[in-house]
């Protein structure tokens, strides 16, 4: 490791040909050695995260032996489709079109998300789009507290605090879009007899920016030891289109266009994985400020916020407890 006063962006820099190595030959081992089935399935966003495994498992397992699907519902980007088919075609990869808003309209999702917004938006209603905001990191103290931005269809934005119960309403109601679409994952893996390959990157993972039972669902996640600064990295080695490596990180979750940094992550990834990378390494603040074009003040605060990124979603993290231990069965 580079000594702190010589800390710069090239700390996250990766030898992209040895990556990708390295993560084909650990997905053969578990999805043929360990989990013994014959190929993967890769939920496509048409983003960076999912684009990048799916090309690895076709490397891997051969293009052959790899299903991308596409699970767009009413609220998603008219990119996501189009991009999502482009990342399987761009490495031969056989996709399918799952289109899940009628399981979500069955869920009640919409209805009782947006039941959830009139609380502070009373007006709230058919035409509108929403998203859910928070501050940003840099320059301030002040608490970081969830607001919900709607759109009146006349282009009108209204923005309100939301109250904790609100936005516990909003979450659970929005999740079940990344659970719906994570049973139609494991359906095809199940018909194929192949495995979930999970797209979190390391940022996602570390930080607990995905959702139990849902997108951090998974049988083997490629990609999580990389920083998303990597991972585009990667994607440049692989070859992906520059259209997909090109888009701007966002959450394609709500009806308003939203980046991960506003709704999650509070300052941009870049800064944020050379934050996590200098935490991870015990590099003080001061080391890190030049580096990440911030002060050495909002490195602290980007330093706090996450360790309690992780302590709010350690739950996320933990499998199924036991009252009693229950001895493990060995398979071999």
């Amino acid at each position: 490791m580079a000594p702190p006063s010589e800390f710069g962006r090239d700390a996250l820099a990766i030898d992209c040909a040895a990556a990708a190595d390295a993560i084909c030959a650990g997905l053969r081992e578990i999805v043929h050695g360990l989990l013994r089935l014959r190929g993967a399935v890769v939920g496509l966003s048409g983003g960076i995260d999912s684009s990048v495994v799916v090309a690895l498992c076709a490397r891997a397992l051969g293009p052959e032996r790899v299903l991308g699907v596409l699970m767009p519902e009413t609220e998603s980007s008219a990119d996501s489709v189009e991009l999502g088919r482009l990342a399987a075609e761009s490495v031969g990869v056989e996709a399918v079109c799952e289109e899940i808003t009628p399981a979500l309209d069955a869920f009640g999702c919409y209805q009782r998300r947006d039941a959830a917004v009139r609380t502070v938006i009373p007006e709230y209603g058919p035409g509108w789009r929403m998203k859910l905001v928070l501050p940003s990191l840099v320059g301030s103290d002040r608490y970081r507290l969830f607001s919900v931005v709607g759109e009146a269809p006349d282009g009108r934005r209204v923005e309100a605090r939301l109250t904790a119960t609100a936005y516990r309403e909003v979450v659970a109601a929005t999740s079940f879009k990344q659970r719906v679409r994570k049973t139609i994952e494991y359906y095809h893996a199940d018909r194929l007899g192949f495995a979930v390959a999970g797209t979190p990157n390391r940022l996602e993972y570390d930080q607990g920016f995905f959702v139990k039972n849902g997108d951090g669902a998974a049988d083997v996640k490629p990609i999580a030891h990389l920083y998303k600064t990597q991972v585009y990295r990667l994607a440049e080695h692989l070859e992906l289109p520059e259209a997909i490596r090109s888009r701007p990180p966002t959450t394609d979750t709500y009806s308003l266009e939203q980046s991960q940094e506003e709704f999650y992550f509070a300052v941009p990834y870049d800064t944020l994985d050379l934050c996590l990378y200098a935490h991870n390494a015990g590099l003080p603040a001061a080391a890190v400020a030049p580096a990440a074009g911030l002060s050495e003040e909002d490195v602290e605060r980007v330093y706090r916020d996450i360790e309690q990124k992780r302590r709010t979603t350690r739950p996320l993290h933990l499998g199924p407890q036991l009252v009693e231990p229950v001895p493990e069965i060995d398979a071999d």
